[in-house]
């Protein structure tokens, strides 16, 4: 092996005085089909399969399993020495990971959410988070991350609105702009996703996506745009979902009519983990995965991203047969290998340890962390001036589980200790904070029955649907606990074609059984000691059935579950009742009596969300309205902070508390920067990225709709949010005045300069987030009610009034006509300044030339 070594070291490839293009033209002539194929699939994990087989090289991994920064510097160095050492051609991998907000690596720093990035309205903020991810990074020897999320959050139902920049798209792209910038130049590869919209109706993660090519030019594709085109993006990934009937992984019009062509898009595309095989298994528009990553190379997807080793068997054979174009396979590790070349991995390819654990709980990436949480936190309401809490307060009610745990939200490692706000604020006020942790956020009224009290449970399982003949499949479970989504129970049964006959022995525990049922699918019977409890046998929705059953402490009895699925998507699962409610009401109590001996309550709620975790309700969860409202009932002061990272109704409660902060997931300070907030160290000036409804049933919502053809208001509620995009208060005002605009018309190429004057008209110090809109007054195709064009911050003292400058170029106010060509009108725009999209200070307009 040495010897080879030494030979292969002095191909040109090798020589880094040789141009980038020379060597990838050099290696790509000696690439054999199998070198050509493992440069074009990534898996996570890293080599700790003994049955895999690395010899020809692979694109790269995603290894997780070191314990802080030192020892993953050593772990991405130990791997970069086998792939160039011992393997045939010495490739080196790309390491990647997650990087949403913060790298999902053991002992990285955890900035806030992305949604709350983009709440604080700053891009060169932004900017410094994703430079100092960049460099956290590049010292561990992670080369590529897997974001930003550039989808726009349409529909804040979607579990993933948290991973995004909001609902508008230039401020969506702005912040792709900012993070984009920040971790490329520190040689870092992002892959802005998903390409090109990843939430469908009803706010479902990786629905369909059926919109028209306007709504893709005017709203989804301007901040991929702004990541590839404008900030250098050097990768991008496919989505999940189907855009116009085709799976985007397998998307001809997208890949390469949209990135290559018109876009000019030199870098690589990667699938979205196990997406390629998505076509087959989901979507149903290939026959098999060998035929799905044909479709998917020829149509412009570089690299097939998997969930583990052995999934290559069915890529590789395509790649085998001569099915996939060559000149495709080509082009496509033509690219894995150029940027390999750039980032420098041939040459150098190892990191230093000792410079990745300088940066493991580094002060200033928590500073910035810090400044960013502190920015990003909204104040939607402050009655009476409930905020900042007085210094005189001696005595303050911190309630609710979210106020110890310090969430990070999604794509994070909980490896980092983040600062709880109970703990930052008994850092600040010692013995006169007082903690309850109420009744959590999730308050269930059953559970699945645990295997501890399952004995001998057996499943026979039948290829159909009335469990006629011998079971296909007889099998001991653990429990009864299962989601088939778009597998079957057994590879020897059909998809959506089984019924299933369980049958054992369950033990009551210490404290009884009053409640047994089935939770899942139509289709089931549930048999208690030979006698029929529960029957269910019809397909039509799923539920949860429990019924009255006393089951003593101990007792041991017979049971047979019957189920069955003929459409597909089965839930099943065997549950009784537990403790929870009357052990919440308890947590409540405690709670409230806390709450009346002190001088004012500070209630912390949260929400559950996350990929795959859409919410059919954007009320709080459990029994945590319960919570504030008996909390309220006291009298005394209610603060409620709201941690998550979409949008929460409140309808309930609002009215009965006198300050409302939207905290998003606010990183690894997140304690701190409620604390600084809380008690008035720190002005609010965060601002809403997304539409808050007053109701599910207003969504979708969005300030920036087109206009409706008749109006707005339903016959029970107004059209109108709760708060709206833009929406944030603080603890002094703002006045606006001495709208200009020069000059007063453009023509395509020109500029205009829009001044106006705020004056900090309070008695406190902060900084205000002015916002500039604007819509035509006529034009030839329906456009946007209003649509933000610009937005900026400025801090000032009391009673300092400052000029504030936006420009408006002739690119700015073009509209796609009916040809879909963007073109400028002659014609007026209507100019709108105001601290919200629904609090406008000032107005003008401007004329607009075509020519």
């Amino acid at each position: 092996m040495l010897f080879a070594q030494r030979a292969v070291a002095q191909l040109p490839y090798r020589n880094p005085a040789l141009p980038v293009e020379r060597r990838v033209h050099d290696l790509l002539g000696r690439m054999t089909v199998e070198d050509k194929f493992w440069q074009l699939f990534m898996i996570p994990g890293g080599r700790e399969d003994s049955t895999a087989d690395y010899s020809h090289g692979i694109f790269g991994l995603q290894n997780r399993s070191a314990l802080n920064a030192r020892s993953d510097a050593q772990l991405q160095n130990a791997l970069q020495h086998y792939f160039v050492d011992s393997t045939r051609l010495g490739i080196p991998i790309i390491p990647f990971e997650e990087a949403v907000h913060g790298v999902m690596r053991r002992g990285a720093t955890v900035y806030p959410a992305a949604i709350a990035l983009a709440a604080t309205f700053d891009s060169e903020l932004v900017r410094r988070a994703a430079t100092a991810m960049g460099r956290e990074a590049r010292t561990r020897g992670i080369r590529q991350v897997l974001s930003p999320v550039v989808n726009l959050a349409t529909d804040v139902r979607w579990g993933r609105v948290e991973e995004t920049y909001g609902e508008d798209p230039l401020l969506a792209s702005v912040m792709a702009r900012a993070f984009v910038g920040g971790l490329e130049h520190q040689g870092v590869i992002t892959t802005p996703k998903h390409f090109v919209a990843n939430v469908g109706e009803g706010g479902r993660d990786s629905y369909p996506i059926d919109v028209s090519t306007r709504s893709l030019e005017e709203l989804y594709f301007p901040p991929f745009r702004a990541a590839i085109i404008d900030a250098g993006a050097r990768s991008v990934m496919t989505a999940y979902n189907s855009v116009d009937g085709r799976p985007a992984s397998q998307n001809r019009d997208l890949l390469h009519g949209i990135l290559r062509t018109d876009w000019k898009f030199k870098g690589f595309v990667i699938s979205d983990e196990s997406a390629v095989g998505g076509a087959v298994v989901l979507h149903h528009t290939e026959p098999n995965t060998s035929a799905a990553a044909k479709d998917a190379m020829e149509a412009g997807l570089d690299v097939v991203f998997e969930s583990e080793y052995r999934q290559h068997l069915a890529y590789l054979a395509a790649f085998r047969n001569g099915s996939i174009a060559s000149k495709a396979i080509d082009s496509a590790v033509a690219r894995v290998l150029r940027a390999k070349f750039e980032l420098g991995l041939f040459d150098h390819p190892y990191v230093d340890p000792d410079s990745a654990a300088s940066l493991e709980d580094n002060a200033e990436a928590r500073a910035v962390a810090r400044d960013a949480a502190r920015e990003s936190i909204v104040l939607l309401q402050n009655r009476a001036t409930l905020l900042p809490l007085a210094g005189s307060v001696s005595s303050v009610a911190i309630i609710g589980s979210d106020a110890a745990e310090a969430r990070f939200g999604g794509y994070t490692l909980d490896s980092v200790r983040g600062v709880s706000i109970v703990d930052a604020l008994r850092a600040r006020l010692g013995d006169r904070v007082h903690y309850s942790a109420g009744p959590g956020r999730l308050t269930a009224d059953h559970e699945v029955v645990p295997a501890e009290y399952l004995d001998s449970l057996r499943g026979e399982y039948f290829d159909n649907i009335t469990m006629s003949g011998a079971p296909r499949v007889t099998r001991s479970d653990e429990n009864i606990d299962f989601h088939w989504t778009f597998n079957p129970p057994s590879r020897r049964l059909q998809t959506g074609w089984y019924s299933v006959r369980w049958s054992g022995q369950m033990r009551a525990p210490a404290a009884g059984v009053h409640r047994l049922g089935v939770e899942g699918s139509d289709g089931y019977r549930l048999y208690i000691d030979g006698k029929l409890l529960i029957d269910n046998w019809r397909k039509q929705s799923s539920r949860t059935t429990l019924v009255p059953i006393e089951l003593s402490p101990g007792a041991t009895h017979n049971f047979r579950l019957e189920f069955f699925e003929s459409a597909g998507n089965a839930r099943v699962r065997l549950v009784w009742d537990t403790m929870s409610p009357r052990v919440a009401q308890q947590r409540i109590d405690s709670a409230v009596a806390l709450a009346r001996r002190s001088d004012v309550a500070v209630i912390v709620a949260g929400i559950e969300e996350g990929e795959f975790r859409d919410r059919s309700s954007l009320a709080l969860p459990g029994k945590q309205e319960d919570l504030i409202l008996e909390v309220a009932g006291t009298g005394k002061p209610v603060v409620v902070v709201l941690v998550g990272g979409s949008a929460i109704t409140m309808s309930r409660w609002i009215d009965k508390v006198g300050a409302v902060l939207m905290a998003w997931y606010p990183g690894v300070e997140a304690g701190s920067a409620i604390a600084d907030i809380l008690l008035g160290d720190v002005n609010p000036s965060g601002r809403l990225p997304i539409t808050f409804p007053i109701s599910e049933g207003q969504l979708p919502l969005r300030y920036n709709h087109k206009p409706t053809g008749r109006g707005d208001d339903y016959v029970d509620l107004t059209g109108e949010p709760l708060f709206p995009f833009g929406y944030g208060l603080s603890y002094t005002s703002f006045e606006y005045s001495g709208l200009r605009i020069e000059p007063g018309t453009i023509g395509p190429h020109g500029r205009a300069q829009i001044t106006f004057h705020v004056r900090n008209a309070g008695t406190r110090p902060g900084d205000e987030v002015p916002q500039l809109y604007d819509r035509p007054v006529v034009s030839p195709l329906s456009q946007p009610v209003m649509a933000l064009k610009a937005f900026g911050r400025v801090h000032l003292a009391p009673g300092e009034e400052r000029d504030v400058s936006f420009v408006l170029s002739g690119k700015d106010l073009r509209i796609l006509d009916e040809h879909m060509h963007w073109t400028s009108l002659n014609g007026t725009t209507t100019v709108l300044v105001g601290a919200s999209s629904n609090d406008i200070r000032l107005r003008g307009e401007i004329g607009t030339r075509a020519q």
